[in-house]
């Protein structure tokens, strides 16, 4: 899909915005009771999980309220060098991922759980990678001491301590910024033990959820103007740099390409459905907007112990964090589900959509007349 064409196929469902409602002062969910730390002999004999992890923009099968106690849960992920296309004219980029996605896939645990990550760095890879999950403590979130050179892999575990969503990134010293800014970010989503709750403490649930990963890339040209394609991504190291220091990104993305989430790949909901939107992004701010739709509750900073904010338009993502909204679909169409920094969404490619199914409400939006001549007259 052409970058500014992507809003042409929205139908009814994309047709208003609402406006912003005053955010609400109700108090913080209280925090768990912190537990006595557990030796490795107490945790061996927790029960072990293993998570299937799948491509964003789909999250593996997770229970939404905890059943028993804290569990281990065991991941694993292979790192991936590879080129990747980002646009429909064919721009290439010398990615590095984990589990080959962009971004990648999305972790969920509960509050209290251990994460148990293999991290897998094949042979046929170049160059050392690392991991520094946001939501750990210590050792740069892990990044010292998950450092897998070719042919190596290591396995980290951590508590999962505090609830909310969370980046994760690799962060090999002195190459951070350039890692993150070709692909090698991902979130963890870490759920209260009860599940998530509404600003008065009601239960809430979900019917669906995706991920949402916006990544900026800075992609050299050539002296012609074109954007140059490159055998490796060491070859491709100094021109890059040189982009990213300018700050101004070649492509904003979500999930790794111009029209990602658009056609094929478009999330998909029915009328009635509530679907839980966890939008990520490890490098600059965004400001996720769903055409047509709202945020019902929005956790912008993504941390479940804060309360949620009700019926925002527009929420804010800060760089090197991940937020979480919940909307219930109420009517049918192509919803647009956009970086409302519109020149990022109409021209560097920030933008995809959500196929709603089901009957329309004439109630909530009606054509009390079709485009025609001029009859009215002023008032």
């Amino acid at each position: 899909m052409e970058r500014r064409s992507f809003l042409k196929t929205a139908g009814l469902g994309a047709m208003s915005a609402g406006a912003l409602a005053a955010v609400t002062t109700a108090p913080a969910r209280a925090a768990a009771a912190p537990t006595p730390a557990r030796t490795a002999e107490e945790i061996a004999k927790l029960p072990h999980v293993k998570a299937h992890l799948v491509a964003p923009p789909f999250v593996h099968e997770h229970e939404q309220v905890a059943t028993g106690g804290p569990k281990v849960v065991q991941f694993r992920m292979e790192i991936e060098e590879k080129k990747v296309v980002v646009d429909n004219e064919g721009t290439t980029l010398q990615a590095m991922t984990f589990n080959g996605s962009l971004p990648g896939p999305t972790m969920v645990v509960h509050e209290g759980d251990y994460v148990e990550l293999t991290l897998v760095n094949p042979a046929s890879n170049a160059m050392m990678h690392n991991v520094d999950f946001h939501s750990a403590t210590g050792a740069l979130g892990g990044a010292k001491l998950t450092n897998v050179n070719p042919g190596e892999e290591a396995v980290l575990r951590f508590k999962a301590d505090r609830p909310g969503t969370f980046v994760y990134h690799c962060a090999p010293e002195g190459m951070v910024p350039w890692h993150v800014t070709t692909g090698m970010h991902g979130t963890i989503m870490v759920l209260p033990r009860e599940g998530l709750k509404d600003a008065d403490g009601n239960p809430l649930h979900y019917d669906k959820v995706y991920t949402i990963g916006e990544l900026d890339f800075y992609i050299p040209k050539d002296e012609n103007g074109k954007f140059k394609d490159y055998a490796s991504a060491a070859e491709s190291f100094p021109e890059t740099m040189e982009v990213m220091k300018s700050l101004t990104p070649s492509h904003v993305v979500f999930n790794g390409k111009v029209g990602a989430l658009t056609g094929e790949g478009a999330m998909k909901a029915k009328v009635g459905e509530t679907v839980l939107f966890i939008h990520s992004q490890a490098n600059r701010d965004t400001r996720p907007h769903l055409i047509g739709g709202h945020g019902d509750w929005v956790w912008e900073t993504g941390k479940f112990n804060n309360p949620p904010e009700k019926d925002l338009e527009t929420w804010f993502i800060r760089g090197g964090s991940a937020g979480a909204a919940l909307y219930t679909f109420k009517q049918p169409g192509v919803y647009a589900y956009v970086n409302h920094n519109l020149i990022e969404a109409f021209y560097l490619g920030a933008a995809g959509h959500v196929v709603v199914e089901g009957d329309w409400n004439n109630d909530l939006m009606t054509q009390v007349k079709a485009p025609g001549p001029i009859t009215s007259k002023p008032w």
